[in-house]
């Protein structure tokens, strides 16, 4: 299954792209604002070049300036959106829903109606030691952050860790911090 995005409301659109042919044009409509658009099966030539091209550029910014790994959240897939991961990076890491327009640095895309646009903020730094210190806290947001079964409070700000189950509207982030796999989070967030 792919997704499409409508150029005019950014709402998905979910088909089978494998009942179709590679250089076929679909033409959708929005069921959220009713726009038509076409996309065309398979990428031409041009979109190639240019993607390779990007990613020739991107990667030699990447060796120019290395990334710390600061650890990552993952969003974990319900019926309002699919998996996905942010990377997380020092300094304030501002998570809500993804709308055209907003200034925030961890959108998550996503058609939950009980996620802000600016729900939480995750503050990443690091002690002396060089061991990253996560802190949690409420944007403020209209439905609350929760970590287990406590809501944080406007003021609240909470230390987190590896495994630790975060829930924003009817979303829920799982933090991975740096240097911690897959496995080792999902068995921490399976404890009691």
């Amino acid at each position: 299954m792919k997704r499409v995005r409508c150029p005019k409301c950014d709402h998905y659109i979910t088909f089978d792209e494998t009942r179709y042919v590679e250089g076929q044009t679909l033409v959708f409509e929005c069921p959220e604002c009713h726009r038509q658009f076409g996309v065309r099966i398979g990428s031409s030539h041009l979109m190639g070049t240019r993607s390779q091209e990007r990613q020739q550029a991107e990667s030699q910014r990447h060796e120019e300036i290395a990334p710390t790994d600061c650890g990552t959240i993952i969003v974990v897939e319900n019926v309002f959106h699919f998996q996905q991961t942010l990377h997380l990076e020092m300094g304030d890491n501002v998570i809500g829903r993804y709308v055209r327009g907003t200034n925030i640095n961890k959108p998550i895309e996503t058609v939950d109606p009980s996620v802000d646009t600016t729900h939480c903020i995750i503050n990443v730094r690091q002690n002396r030691q060089g061991e990253f210190i996560y802190t949690l806290r409420d944007a403020p947001s209209g439905t609350g952050t929760f970590v287990g079964n406590t809501i944080l409070h406007d003021n609240d700000r909470l230390r987190i860790e590896n495994g630790t189950i975060i829930t924003i509207g009817a979303t829920t982030l799982i933090l991975r911090a740096a240097g911690c796999d897959d496995e080792e989070t999902t068995a921490q967030s399976r404890r009691p």
